[in-house]
């Protein structure tokens, strides 16, 4: 089973799709995730979207497409894995369904993690990084013991620039230009589930699972 899944940065699909991992024994292929393996792996395909990122342009599709069709002919993917972060445009998951077709396979369910901006903006807008340790913590559902500090280090805990509301806004309205017209494609498919990924982090996994499972 081959899964893809899909939604607004802060809809939870990470952590998710980490949990899914656990229980089906599955990988989750992260984008980001492989392109820091590849690239310290020092892999043809690693290097060429190291050129990229060094000048800070973004990794062309042709490279990320090609860094996906070498990790999933690895042993461990043979009976299916988890896309997290990727297809995020049409060409991509034009481009995965071709490369897909041409090892016989296909995605099997694609989930979308659907949630209002609102929620969005008040979940990534509250969060706190550490600045030692990396911990994160948040304003309303994880406060950390002593205000401002970390509970594991004692160090600072800031908002990361990505976290501010202005920010967060700018990203929402990236995703929803490049990443809606993922819904109708696959809708058409007959391979798009669609979650609530407000409610609580068990109960989507819960769903999750029931959805992908049929």
């Amino acid at each position: 089973m081959i899964i893809v899944l899909f939604g607004p940065p802060g809809s939870g699909k990470g952590t998710q799709a980490k949990r899914l991992v656990v229980q089906s024994g599955k990988p989750q292929l992260s984008t980001g995730d492989m392109l820091r393996t590849a690239i310290s792996k020092g892999t043809k395909t690693g290097l060429e979207a190291k050129t990229f990122m060094d000048k800070g342009s973004l990794v062309p599709d042709s490279v990320v497409v090609e860094l996906i069709r070498e990790r999933i002919q690895e042993s461990d993917c043979k009976k299916g894995f988890t896309l997290d972060g990727f297809p995020r445009t049409l060409p991509q998951a034009e481009s995965l369904d071709l490369m897909l077709k041409s090892q016989s396979r296909q995605v099997g369910y694609a989930v979308l993690f659907d949630i209002q901006d609102a929620e969005l903006v008040k979940r990534l807008s509250g969060r706190r990084t550490c600045l030692k340790c990396g911990a994160m913590f948040h304003l309303e559902s994880a406060k950390p013991k002593r205000d401002g500090f970390c509970d594991q280090c004692d160090s600072f805990l800031v908002q990361r620039d990505d976290d501010r509301p202005d920010v967060i806004q700018k990203r929402l309205e990236v995703y929803h230009k490049q990443t809606s017209p993922l819904v109708e494609f696959y809708k058409k498919q007959n391979k798009l589930k669609t979650l609530d990924a407000s409610l609580p982090q068990d109960l989507v996994f819960t769903k999750l699972v029931e959805v992908t499972s049929k």
